[in-house]
């Protein structure tokens, strides 16, 4: 990073102290990792293809021509509010901060609970996915693995420990992997578009705009049966569900050269260039399926079935494993972001054992002890809501709470934006960070946040996860318990005003501990 000058540190350190924060971790990650981490947690070889069945036994080919970029504009339109306000408070955990800053103790608080459940139990539905789709190409076929509890658990045990470890070992190793995780699904998305389409037996882009209805047995079963206009509504959960995690940059603040500038534009692009090379890579699928009607059928075993059915076996298991290679760094993405989530908020005292949980390695630069806590909650979360028991009604306990934590996710975006939009201007927000929309720009756009919450909430609380909206509710009445019962009173927040200059000295001797030189 030739191009990163003391001028340059000196602004990120003076911008990190201004906000009450020493700057205990390592700046080792350009304006392209910053963008990688969150383009490979989005990963689109990893939702893309793993919820494929949301779209092909919903709306048919419709929901990917036409659904698939409407609803990564919803996503978008989160991104953008968000790098507006990442650009003006660059730091480490920023959702929490930004809904502390813009808010109150409380919103802040409300925020960090949302985003940091969010980000625990969408590492372990990640490293599932990765999990289901090994069994699906080399654990049943060439392993002979038989799914059980166990198997899944040793599974997940083994990876994300893996992932954890890196991520322990320095932000440096992370990073260099995550920029290659970001060449890597740009490469194999084009291969896989290409290998469809040279596979497909011919190429019928009208389908990619023809609305059918598979809701029921038509399509496995994926839907409950419903009316055409609301299972293709039900199809947006696709490229919502998919295209979320670019909150990862934000998370990465501290870490990042020259953070105002690349954090908002590694948020954005992102998400553009997510939607682009997923449209591309999904509508090729789309043209190379036999037959909808009988693609439909297949539920959630789609694209393994149009994979077998149309694509020589040795490419087949070529692109496999660049798959599976990138979902595990997608896990391995979304690792840092969790970890930095629990250090920032242990870091002002709003976890327990947070003195523990905002401790930095003298020698890796890392929040050790918050990689392997975030990383030891995914799996517990995975092993708890799969046991036979964990069941409401017929639906597994534990696809309602993923249903339910990419809510809770969206909720911890729409929380600070919906203040920003209220306090731009005033004094508590009073200055921008140098990426910046205007305030009319931005304003429109956290409208547009504000109804997209409306839809994904409603959207996301739909048959089979029915059940999602009782569990929301009851995170929300305990959450209000807890707060008022005795968070506050315990619970400080960030520093703000006064408290910021207090805080010098502690900034100066956390840096100290970890070799930091500061700001000179």
């Amino acid at each position: 990073m030739s191009d990163y000058s003391e001028l340059d540190k000196k602004q990120d350190v003076h911008i990190l102290h201004s906000m009450g924060y020493a700057q205990e971790l390592e700046r080792r990650m350009s304006s392209f990792s910053n963008f990688a981490v969150s383009f490979s947690i989005i990963c689109i070889l990893s939702g893309g293809i793993n919820s494929l069945a949301q779209a092909t036994s919903g709306a048919g080919g419709a929901a990917i021509g036409i659904g698939w970029p409407l609803g990564c504009f919803i996503s978008l339109v989160f991104a953008v509010a968000m790098a507006q306000i990442s650009s003006a408070y660059p730091t480490a955990g920023g959702l929490y901060h930004w809904g502390s800053i813009l808010g109150n103790r409380f919103t802040g608080w409300l925020t960090a609970w949302f985003n940091l459940l969010g980000l625990v139990t969408v590492l372990g539905a990640i490293n599932v996915g990765t999990y289901y789709f090994f069994m699906g190409t080399f654990g049943t076929g060439y392993l002979g693995l038989t799914d059980t509890i166990t198997v899944r658990i040793v599974f997940l045990v083994i990876i994300t420990g893996a992932q954890a470890l890196v991520n322990h070992m320095g932000i440096g190793l992370t990073a260099k992997l995550t920029d290659f995780s970001g060449y890597l699904i740009f490469a194999t998305a084009i291969a896989l578009a290409v290998v469809c389409l040279l596979s497909a037996p011919s190429y019928e882009f009208g389908r990619l705009f023809t609305f059918a209805n598979y809701s029921g047995e038509a399509g496995g079963s994926v839907w409950p049966t419903t009316s055409g206009s609301w299972v293709f509504l039900l199809g947006l959960l696709l490229p919502i569900y998919t295209i979320t995690g670019y909150d990862a940059s934000a998370h990465t603040s501290e870490e990042t050269v020259k953070a105002a500038h690349s954090v908002p534009r590694g948020m954005v692009a992102s998400v553009l260039w997510s939607a682009l090379f997923g449209y591309i890579m999904l509508c090729s699928f789309v043209l190379m399926l036999p037959n909808m009607d009988d693609a439909a059928k297949q539920g959630w075993n789609v694209f393994f079935w149009a994979m077998d059915t149309q694509v020589n076996a040795t490419v087949k298991d070529i692109l496999y494993l660049a798959i599976l290679v990138s979902q595990w760094l997608c896990g391995l993405a979304t690792v840092t972001s969790v970890s930095r989530m629990i250090f920032a908020f242990s870091r002002d005292g709003g976890l327990p054992a947070s003195k523990a949980l905002s401790k930095v390695s003298p020698q890796y630069r890392t929040p050790v002890a918050a990689i392997w806590t975030g990383s030891i909650l995914s799996v517990l979360f995975v092993w708890f809501t799969s046991l036979d028991i964990m069941k409401i009604g017929d639906t597994p306990v534990y696809t309602i709470v993923v249903s339910c934590t990419v809510i809770f996710l969206f909720f911890s975006f729409a929380i600070p934006i919906t203040l920003g939009l209220f306090a731009w201007g005033t004094s508590k927000w009073d200055k921008m960070g140098p990426w910046n929309l205007g305030e009319g720009l931005f304003k429109l756009f956290a409208v547009l946040s504000i109804i997209a919450m409306v839809l994904i909430f409603i959207l996301g609380i739909q048959p089979p996860n029915g059940a999602a909206l009782y569990v929301t509710v009851g995170f929300l009445l305990m959450t209000a318990i807890v707060w008022f019962g005795f968070e506050s009173r315990r619970f400080k927040g960030p520093p703000i005003g006064a408290e910021v200059a207090k805080r010098q000295a502690e900034i100066a001797a956390a840096e100290a501990a970890v070799g930091e030189s500061g700001e000179k």
